[in-house]
């Protein structure tokens, strides 16, 4: 690619005069139209693919049920399920190029995409509606990604390093920005997760946010037509969003920090599960999704609640909450709280998906839970524990911000959603470890965590 000076902005000449011949390049400019177009076909493929998704899930925790005249799944229902999650990860993971994409523990990636690791993304992505505790994003990442470098084969578009870069973040965009509902979180969340900087930030930005705009725009019209629901991540809160106090932002600063350390055994305990996985990648794969399992078996016993507020992404039961969090008792709250936490760590290391919804809900029960704290409310706790523990887990801050501020689709919050992200981030950085199991990722399709 172009080079790149040192410094990261384009406030100096050097640095403008390499960003306009970046932009005056025939190949830069080719990738840009095709980035475009690569942003339709990848949001059609997103859009199906998200729409099965969320039928396979309505179809195994509520309309077989009730078919079977359970009503609500019964505790054991969980077993299954999960196991069937195990072994279809575990065999993609050893039989498949790509090992189904790579382990969430090592967090979101955007490279190592291709068309030939498509398949094994699209057969372990089977786990999720089977109450894998993980969201879409990291298949949907890799589908984007591998659809539009196998589009630039179709088209015999030129293989190049710098298309390669392009041309994968744009059909990962395009693909992102189908989950989150906003090309704007998917450009973000995008060149957080690739890091980039200077100039490289504006040559990788453009195609992404080109191609992520124009897959809302076919994704939107889709939904509208065919009526189809894809469980896109918004909530409508049960009350109004209050005016902040000092207390609120004090409190975000408190939970910022609470929530970062108690996110920390997840992450650690992850990439433990992954290591442990990598050896014998089948039984023991298996062996902790039936573990995510009893965890919501044993929510189910304890709460008289579905099993699926813990078997699952989270997504549905966020809105729930977010819609009625008073129908969440105390204890009900602590137990989701451990018990999905716990399934979580299991499915991170073990499973295929990505680590957003989980991460997010577990925020917002917290939150929920501390709105008692004198001159706290429900919505800024909320609002604070979504924020806290997305840059906690994610360890992108900024896309954590963004998209907790459009998930409750007013800017009201935003101070306690700052305060809480950047605490987190900071925090959960201060309090890292060298990670273990470093290798072990590797061999399993992931990359470590860096330190």
């Amino acid at each position: 690619m172009t080079r790149t000076p040192r410094h990261s902005g384009p406030a100096g000449p050097e640095e403008a005069e390499v960003l306009a011949d970046v932009l005056r390049s025939p190949g830069y400019l080719r990738a840009l139209v095709l980035s475009a177009l690569i942003g339709i076909p990848v949001s059609l493929v997103a859009f199906w693919f998200l729409v099965v998704l969320h039928e396979l899930e309505h179809l195994l925790w509520a309309d077989v049920p009730d078919a079977l005249g359970l009503g609500v799944p019964p505790w054991w229902w969980p077993f299954p399920l999960l196991a069937a999650a195990g072994l279809a990860v575990g065999l993609v993971a050893v039989r498949l190029p790509g090992a189904g994409g790579h382990v969430p523990a090592s967090g979101l990636h955007t490279g190592g995409a291709s068309a030939a690791t498509l398949p094994g993304v699209l057969l372990a992505a089977a786990g999720l509606p089977l109450g894998a505790v993980l969201g879409p994003e990291a298949p949907l990442i890799a589908l984007g990604g591998g659809l539009a470098l196998a589009l630039r084969a179709l088209v015999r578009a030129p293989d190049t390093p710098q298309s390669t870069v392009l041309l994968g973040a744009a059909g990962a965009a395009a693909a992102v920005s189908a989950i989150f509902g906003n090309p704007l979180v998917a450009a973000v969340l995008l060149i957080e997760v690739a890091g980039v900087g200077g100039t490289r930030l504006f040559a990788v930005m453009l195609p992404a946010l080109l191609s992520s705009g124009v897959g809302a725009v076919v994704f939107t019209g889709l939904g509208r037509w065919t009526g189809l629901a894809t469980g896109d991540l918004s909530l409508e809160l049960f009350a109004p969003f209050p005016r902040l106090d000092a207390a609120d932002v004090c409190w975000a600063v408190v939970i910022g920090a609470a929530l970062a350390a108690a996110l920390r055994p997840v992450a650690a305990g992850a990439r433990r599960v992954a290591s442990y996985v990598s050896s014998r990648t089948v039984a023991r794969t298996v062996l902790c999704a039936l573990g995510a399992a009893a965890c919501a078996a044993l929510y189910a016993l304890a709460t008289g609640r579905s099993p699926a507020d813990v078997a699952s992404s989270g997504q549905g039961t966020l809105a729930a909450l977010a819609v009625d969090p008073h129908a969440w008792g105390v204890g009900a709250l602590i137990a989701v709280l451990l018990l999905k936490g716990a399934a979580y760590t299991l499915c991170l290391g073990s499973l295929r998906g990505g680590p957003v919804f989980p991460a997010l809900f577990l925020g917002a029960a917290a939150g929920v839970l501390l709105a008692p704290l004198p001159g706290l409310g429900v919505v800024p706790a909320m609002a604070a524990g979504m924020a806290a523990a997305a840059a906690a887990t994610l360890r992108l801050p900024v896309s954590s911000v963004v998209l907790v501020v459009l998930l409750l689709g007013s800017a009201a919050m935003m101070p306690v959603v700052i305060l809480a992200a950047v605490v987190s981030f900071v925090v959960t950085e201060l309090l890292k470890a060298r990670p273990e199991g470093g290798g072990a990722l590797r061999a399993a399709g992931g990359q470590p965590v860096s330190t």
